[in-house]
């Protein structure tokens, strides 16, 4: 199971990385920190500077195909700078276009509204992003999860770091029905 995490060079929010990341590896998995810019991420605790970790792909080198799965950490400013690179944002709408599993939480689904993925879904996400989803054509939920299977892509989301566990719970089974088939590159 080889897992995309995409993230920009700064603003995500680091817990939000860090657990789905240690999910992924428990399963059994390998996750490759893709970002826009080679080097490093740097990872916040809300609005203070975390840490760092190294990004192992440029986005606009990777290929929807060599993944399993795609997962969105949140962050205010790390979706916000997503949505403005074309490649991040063409990268995003692959793995819906080959139906490939795609877990988004808290900020991250401003992404998703910019690759033109959440009509016709429903999905949850950091209150605030309730009207851009529901303009967007996509149904907003409060809930700690939503698992989505309204299209070719199984979209998993959450609204905040204190639902991590039960976004972890649902994510990694969702992307072990599809491990195995990528090409590795």
């Amino acid at each position: 199971m080889r897992i995309a995490f995409l993230m920009a060079p700064e603003g995500v929010e680091q817990i939000e990385l860090t657990d789905p990341w240690h999910a992924v590896i428990e399963a059994g998995g390998e996750p490759v920190l893709l970002s826009t810019e080679p080097g490093q991420i740097q990872a916040f605790n809300h609005l203070d500077k975390a840490d760092v970790f190294p990004v192992q792909q440029v986005v606009g080198e990777a290929s929807a195909d060599s993944f399993d799965g795609l997962v969105l950490p949140g962050g205010v400013a790390n979706p916000d700078a997503l949505r403005t690179d074309e490649q991040a944002v063409a990268f995003v709408r692959d793995f819906f276009e080959q139906g490939r599993p795609v877990a988004a939480i808290c900020h991250a689904p401003w992404t998703l509204i910019e690759a033109d993925v959440v009509r016709g879904r429903t999905l949850t996400s950091w209150p605030s992003l309730c009207t851009d989803i529901r303009n967007a054509g996509g149904t907003w939920v409060d809930e700690q999860v939503s698992v989505c299977d309204a299209g070719p892509a199984t979209l998993v989301t959450s609204r905040k770091p204190d639902d991590l566990k039960a976004f972890c719970e649902a994510f990694v089974p969702e992307f072990r029905k599809h491990s195995g088939s990528t090409k590795q590159g």
